[in-house]
């Protein structure tokens, strides 16, 4: 792809986020009942292509469950507040009460209390007795020290997160995680992520991984793009991780999945990031504004109460209905949060594609216009497109 001149010693591609692109609708129309958007990983098959991110404030035990009753799957952050506490609820109403000036403070402290192994196995064996799939997350630093408990709880899907995962961290002062030796060794599928970019993305691809995890700072409640820099809009960057997935699959016959995770607020969102490439989503803001999501209103990123340089910030966003509502509808607003995993479907159908990946072969235009083009009126009135 073409450079832009930074300046005569610099120069970088241009990137394109969801609001700078547009689906093209194709020749072919079908009905949304006749469209599919399940979605397998492994041995697992899901009924949404979605997976909720691991949150406090949008991911409990309960949350998990719901979530997977529904068709997705939960991602449990096992250090949380969790695995922290016998009972966490006083705190989430706690944090959600908090003034903001005192908010980032606070929750460092509340986030000292060290992680409990037996609750790491308590709470994923609580999802598993549900029968829902599992599925939970660690960082690299604190993967190997928790696999014990992880094993022993039987969890389903094992997600190894960070702002930014590599496959070749280096350090002078610990020993790092052999990232592929752990993934072929450990007998759970395992997820990994973020990155942003072709090699990032393949590099993680040929640890073994079932998927990756792409997204570098566009969550609702990250700060990382503004306190680190880094960052590459979620459009280009799923269509970078979609063209490494090509290269490993010519390599290994393997296909990794590809989960777009963050900057997604709409079932527009949702419907750009499959077709630039993604197999499924990772979201959570969206989830946060249910009535059942444990933040009561607010959420926050697992790096905001990083004890020396927190990335993220308690947001607050309005309760708009319940899980369900949110994910398959009835949708009662008309701005695309409501009834995101219906959009798609429809957004597909409009297209005339039946199936996930047949929906990656559509056609998509770099769109400024899209957001703005005839919607004065909504803009003015603050309503639909206009918010």
């Amino acid at each position: 792809m073409a450079e832009v001149e930074i300046g005569m010693g610099k120069s970088g591609r241009r990137a394109y986020g969801f609001d700078d692109i547009a689906i093209v609708p194709s020749r072919r129309t079908r009905d949304p009942e006749d469209v599919d958007i399940t979605w397998e990983i492994d041995a697992f098959k899901f009924q949404l292509p979605l997976m909720a991110s691991a949150m406090d404030g949008v991911v409990s035990p309960a949350t998990a469950i719901e979530i997977g009753r529904l068709g997705g799957v939960g991602v449990l952050n096992l250090e949380g507040l969790w695995t922290r506490y016998e009972d966490p609820e006083s705190l989430l109403e706690e944090i959600s009460k908090l003034d903001v000036e005192k908010a980032t403070a606070r929750m460092q402290q509340i986030y000292m209390e060290p992680i409990k192994p037996e609750l790491v196995t308590q709470r994923i064996r609580e999802i598993n007795a549900a029968g829902v799939t599992s599925c939970a997350s660690v960082t690299p630093q604190r993967t190997e020290s928790l696999s014990k408990a992880i094993l022993e709880a039987e969890l389903d899907l094992l997600v190894i997160q960070g702002t930014v995962v590599s496959a070749e961290h280096v350090s002078k002062t610990v020993e790092p995680l052999n990232l592929k030796k752990f993934v072929r060794e450990i007998d759970i599928p395992v997820i990994v992520g973020g990155c942003a970019s072709y090699q990032a993305a393949l590099h993680l691809m040929r640890t073994g991984a079932a998927g990756v995890l792409v997204g570098v700072g566009p969550g609702h409640a990250c700060t990382t793009r503004a306190v680190l820099g880094l960052g590459v809009p979620q459009a280009t960057a799923i269509a970078d991780a979609r063209a490494a997935r090509m290269r490993h699959l010519d390599e290994t016959g393997v296909y990794c999945q590809v989960i777009a995770d963050g900057g997604m607020g709409t079932g527009g969102d949702i419907a750009k990031a499959i077709v630039c490439g993604a197999d499924a989503v990772m979201i959570g803001s969206p989830l946060a504004a249910a009535s059942e999501a444990p933040g009561r209103g607010y959420h926050w990123g697992m790096a905001t109460f990083h004890p020396t340089l927190p990335r993220g910030a308690r947001v607050k966003t309005t309760t708009r209905g319940t899980l369900e509502e949110i994910l398959v509808g009835p949708a009662n607003e008309n701005d695309g949060r409501m009834n995101l995993f219906g959009a798609l479907r429809t957004s597909m159908a409009t297209c005339g594609y039946q199936t996930v990946k047949e929906f990656q072969k559509a056609e998509v235009m770099v769109a400024p216009a899209l957001q703005t083009e005839g919607k004065v009126l909504q803009k003015a009135q603050g309503v639909g497109m206009g918010h």
